[in-house]
């Protein structure tokens, strides 16, 4: 037990003040219980495997893209695609536990999230099950690599699923322009996601329709 401070002998039997080391360790006791909690309100995810060119979206990242797609959700029953993304799977499933929700990827870990888990290679972008084909009304991607090749397949991949009103959420990385202009019809908007690791290249989020985001251009395209 910390030593409380001396009391004036004619203070009345005014209440104790803590010492000076005393109030230093609760203070110290406080800020590690603010820190714990705010640990406990993130997602937990396994750790990054960087041979398999994983980064995680840092809270802020993947509480916006996961709101944004809840929205897009909303009013009508929906089936949603994370295409090599498990980070936002896990903060869709908190938010909204009842939202129906499919990760494809290719890191066997996520297994662990059951009947949700597709195993997903893009070198075979359609070799899924058939049931999923056609099947989702909101697909958001995040190819693994920044390779044109990847970007190409994860396309097919998205024409797999896809249906004709679907809504595309797209994150690569920003070389990936031009590319995902002309495969897909996207164009960057100016929210830039962030990874909890810093990345050496400039991640942009292309999509068919966001909520109030404007595109680079100073459109605003929605549909």
């Amino acid at each position: 037990m910390e030593e409380l401070a001396d009391r004036d002998v004619n203070d009345g039997g005014d209440a104790p003040t803590l010492s000076s080391q005393a109030l230093a360790a609760l203070q110290e006791f406080l800020r590690e219980q603010s820190q714990s909690s705010a640990e406990q309100s993130e997602v937990a995810l396994a750790t990054e495997e960087w041979r398999l060119s994983q980064f995680w979206y840092d809270p802020e990242t993947a509480e916006t893209v996961a709101n944004e797609v809840l929205a897009l959700c909303s009013g009508s029953p929906s089936r949603v695609a994370c295409i090599a993304c498990p980070t936002l799977y896990a903060y869709l499933k908190r938010i909204d536990p009842s939202v129906s929700v499919q990760l494809l990827e290719y890191d066997k870990r996520f297994e662990r999230y059951g009947s949700d888990f597709t195993f997903y290679d893009y070198n075979q972008p359609e070799e899924l099950p058939t049931e999923m084909k056609h099947a989702f009304q909101v697909i958001v991607a995040d190819p693994p690599y920044l390779s044109g090749e990847c970007l190409e397949k994860v396309a097919q991949t998205i024409s797999f699923l896809s249906q004709s009103n679907t809504y595309l959420l797209l994150l690569t990385g920003e070389v990936q322009n031009n590319r995902a202009a002309e495969l897909l019809g996207l164009h960057p908007c100016i929210f830039r996601p962030k990874h909890s690791s810093k990345l050496g290249n400039e991640f942009v989020y292309s999509l068919t329709t966001i909520r109030g985001c404007d595109w680079e251009d100073g459109s605003n395209r929605n549909r």
